[in-house]
């Protein structure tokens, strides 16, 4: 049996709580144009917004954008928002009409690792299981015994962090998860190549070779060239346990395949009605339901995050880093499946065909089906064709405004 998930693809479902006051962005693959269309999303309807910017990156290095497309006059509307969604589930799709995609295209996509305790303990336990999802229960119970929970309180670079640091190489049970998750560096790496990224009700993918992944639900800042944050969206960091387990320097390949992340359904620019506040005090739902009736749930709480999201962002971008178009950084995680699926002590993977499921309020739901990465269409769609696309259509111009004094 195979999960349709077009019952999540839904306004109702897919919208955040306060739709009517939020400014949602978002990017749809249209076919009357042969490409990807920027599209503000409005009451029961997408507009296009190509006459305000081309692609997301440019909108978001804009000031005052957020004023701007309120502001913007008798946009073409794009289609209803209903059909686009029903049509944006991978396994019914109408070529002819349009879909939704990731609402990022040139940002470059980073994310946040352990900046939860209970997913560097995880990501501790996988170091010490060498990718042996038989070993970790085990693992697990030895770090509880010596640490508990105390390194929730622990502010990461203190001198309180440092001690810490020194009990447990002295157990036996340091590792470089603990240095990046108490230390004064936050571990900041490359999710996926900008413009791969796939949207709400797109297959993602596992490699077919994993025995022990699982979904990462997170919140996903917008930033643009300045370094400054200007929305947000959720996210899914697709993650291969055994292969980061096996070896940090496995990282890419456990993190980047076909279809590994995924950003939707919208960006959400922030307003006085949304500002990063409302980030830091978000609550993430999860939910994974197989085709075998296993149902999953977790959740993932911002206010419980070891670095404030904005700290996360200046040590992302600045004076030893820019990004001209900008950047999407996944805050990170504190859902680290243990659940038992197929047998006691083995923990939580994901089978094929798995319906993932990402929600809060304030920025409505993700939905995704799981598959393998051979399995899903490649990716073919990369800048050079968006820049060949957008300059058929008449919209490569030099903007009003630069983003930003650098040359």
């Amino acid at each position: 049996m195979t999960l349709d998930i077009r019952s999540h693809l839904t306004a109702g479902a897919t919208l955040p709580a306060d739709a009517p006051r939020a400014l949602l962005i978002g990017r749809a693959w249209v076919p009357a144009v042969q490409g990807p269309m920027l599209v503000r999303i409005d009451g029961d309807s997408l507009f296009d917004l190509s006459a305000i910017a081309p692609c997301a990156s440019e909108l978001l290095n804009r000031p005052g954008i957020a004023h701007e497309i309120r502001g913007a006059d008798a946009l073409p509307r794009v289609a209803a928002l209903a059909d686009v969604l029903r049509n944006s589930a991978d396994e019914a799709r109408d070529p002819s009409l349009p879909w939704l995609l990731a609402p990022c295209d040139l940002q470059a996509v980073k994310a946040s690792g352990v900046t939860f305790v209970a997913s560097m303990l995880e990501r501790v336990i996988e170091e010490q299981a060498r990718g042996d999802p038989a070993r970790a229960d085990a693992v697990r119970h030895k770090i509880a015994g010596v640490i508990g929970d105390n390194l929730r309180s622990v502010r990461p670079g203190s001198p309180e962090a440092m001690r810490v640091k020194d009990v447990l190489i002295a157990e036996g049970l340091w590792s470089q998860y603990l240095e990046v998750g108490i230390g004064p560096d936050a571990e900041l790496f490359t999710k996926v190549q900008p413009m791969s990224s796939v949207g709400t009700g797109a297959d993602v993918g596992i490699h077919r070779q994993s025995t022990w992944n699982n979904p990462e639900p997170e919140i996903v800042l917008a930033v643009n060239a300045r370094g400054d944050t200007v929305g947000a969206a959720l996210g899914n960091d697709v993650n291969l346990r055994d292969f980061e387990g096996r070896s940090a320097l496995l990282l890419g390949r456990a993190k980047d395949n076909n279809a590994s992340c995924a950003i939707g359904p919208f960006i959400r620019l922030f307003d006085a009605a949304f500002t990063i506040d409302t980030i830091r005090r978000a609550d993430l739902a999860l939910k994974v339901e197989g085709a075998d009736g296993f149902v999953l749930d977790g959740s993932s709480s911002l206010a419980q995050i070891s670095r404030d999201p904005l700290d996360l962002v200046a040590q992302a971008i600045g004076a030893d880093h820019q990004y001209p178009d900008g950047l999407m950084l996944f805050l990170g995680t504190m859902f680290a499946p243990t659940q038992d699926r197929h047998a006691a002590g083995q923990g939580f993977t994901h089978d094929v065909g798995d319906v993932v499921t990402i929600a809060t309020p304030s920025l409505g739901t993700l939905v995704n089906r799981v598959n393998y990465a051979d399995a899903i269409a490649p990716w073919t769609f990369g800048a050079g064709a968006l820049m060949r696309n957008l300059a058929g259509r008449g919209l490569l111009v030099a903007p009003a405004t630069p983003p930003s004094a650098a040359p």
